[in-house]
């Protein structure tokens, strides 16, 4: 592609040049990239324009003023908007994109939204992936990679890639920094989805209404208008993201108790699955969930209503929530004790720990016991609510080290411990993990929270080796012998 093809801005006859690739990382850069000088919060794209330029850039990307180091053979593009811009080329630079694509936001849920809706897609007879914090999943059983929103130039070369090898259906999980920072601009959506608001990323956004703002996003900016907006009702928030929507003259599609499409009428505890009745088009229908949790139930529907806005067929859709299986680290069984039952959970955030416990509860005919922590370098507000919600909720507390990052653990563990009276300091993860399982007996339900799917603990610059299922089994095992 050809750089005038890339940007009609740029005159042919001074755009004639080949591009080979785009990116705003200067140390990337090879010979006929395009470079985007962003503004980032901590360092200026414009101050690496002549490292980029030295390592080959055809072209350079920015706002404001032209910054130094841009040659005569270097073509300098202005924009209103570097990073739109950068997620926009992207798109035209790897034009295949699944046919149809659906993303979901929201506080809590996301990764089992997006996950559910690949399953049920793939019931439906779809060739299907999801993306996000567990990485790309397929229905071919091939899964790699792990973030939330991979920036615009990997998201779109993946999209290209899975588009290539067959993919028809992806659901995709839109974070609010991805929203804010333009990473999804470009993606064709058929459709978008919002799970709830809770409490978190406020150290980035500043404020809870610049939070949800970031995620309408989804919904006043990027889905088209001839997309479906699903959203679920019970959320407080909903009716936010459901005018939004309708401004814009976008479907909506609501569900949950208080949903006026995807109706939940009836739910019923069965062991450790649910069950559900639910009411579409005034017609009830019965489905056995086999997951444990309101949030799940609400996730499960939410998935639904996705596929569903895609004329996915209803019987096919119902039977496939019959057969979901839960995601990895999403209030995940590991294991069995002495009549007890211990789980692994990414809850991290005040409303996640909150559900997680809550739902656990009604298994809990012993004690409920968790173990958690809170992140270092992270919003430090919400230390002493989940410590707080650990000690309302379960009957023995264990405070451990999350990914203290670059702060003294022990301090944030004094952070929880302050509103978690009564509760265990054990700063090693592992040990306090083994204290957990140590004490269950008959009926008791350990919850082990904060890191779910992670097989790493961060800790000042390093990634350790480490992992919460690893952990239980090890346990597990020792116990056997």
């Amino acid at each position: 592609m050809r750089l005038f093809e890339l940007f009609a801005s740029v005159d042919p006859a001074q755009g004639s040049q080949e591009v080979s690739g785009l990116s705003a990382d200067s140390r990337l850069v090879r010979p006929g990239f395009v470079f985007f000088a962003l503004q980032g919060a901590r360092q200026k794209g414009s101050a690496f324009v002549a490292d980029a330029v030295k390592a080959g850039a055809v072209a350079v990307v920015y706002e404001g003023d032209t910054p130094e180091g841009i040659g005569e053979d270097v073509v300098a593009i202005r924009s209103d908007d570097a990073r739109r811009n950068l997620a926009l080329s992207a798109a035209r630079f790897y034009p295949r994109q699944p046919s149809t694509i659906v993303a979901v936001t929201g506080t809590a849920g996301k990764t089992s939204v997006a996950d559910f809706t690949r399953q049920i897609f793939e019931h439906c007879g779809r060739q299907a992936a999801s993306l996000g914090t567990i990485g790309i999943v397929r229905s071919d059983g091939i899964s790699y990679g792990a973030l939330t929103t991979p920036d615009p130039v990997s998201l779109h070369e993946t999209l290209d890639q899975l588009a290539g090898e067959g993919m028809t259906h992806l659901a995709m999980e839109a974070s609010s920094h991805g929203l804010d920072q333009r990473r999804l601009d470009g993606v064709r959506l058929k459709a978008g989805a919002f799970t709830n608001l809770g409490h978190d990323h406020l150290d980035y956004h500043g404020s809870r209404e610049d939070y949800l703002k970031a995620k309408l996003r989804l919904f006043d900016t990027l889905l088209p208008s001839d997309g479906v907006a699903v959203v679920n009702a019970d959320a407080p928030e909903s009716a936010d993201v459901m005018k939004a929507a309708r401004l814009r003259g976008i479907r909506v599609l609501s569900v949950g108790q208080n949903g006026h499409d995807l109706r939940l009428l009836e739910k019923r505890q069965v062991g450790f699955d649910q069950a559900l009745t639910v009411e579409w088009q005034n017609g009830r229908h019965e489905v056995m969930l086999p997951l444990a949790g309101d949030f799940q139930a609400s996730n499960a529907l939410v998935a639904a209503g996705l596929a569903l806005s895609q004329g996915e067929d209803l019987r096919s859709v119902l039977a496939a929530l019959g057969r979901l299986k839960g995601v990895k680290g999403r209030l995940e069984r590991v294991g069995m004790r002495n009549g007890g039952l211990i789980l692994v959970d990414y809850a991290h955030k005040p409303e996640a720990l909150e559900q997680a416990l809550t739902a656990l509860r009604v298994f809990a005919t012993g004690r409920l016991i968790c173990v958690f922590g809170c992140g270092g370098d992270r919003d430090r507000a919400k230390r002493p609510l989940m410590g707080a919600i650990a000690h309302a909720l379960a009957d023995i507390v264990i405070v451990t080290d999350d990914n203290p990052r670059s702060e003294e653990p022990a301090s944030i563990r004094q952070a929880i411990l302050a509103a978690c009276p009564g509760a265990r300091d054990i700063g090693d993860r592992f040990e306090a993990i083994k204290a957990g399982v140590d004490m269950v007996r008959q009926g008791d339900v350990v919850l082990i929270a904060g890191k779910g799917h992670e097989t790493g603990q961060i800790v000042g610059d390093h990634v350790l080796p480490f992992s919460d299922h690893d952990a239980v089994h090890t346990l597990l095992s020792e116990a056997r012998l």
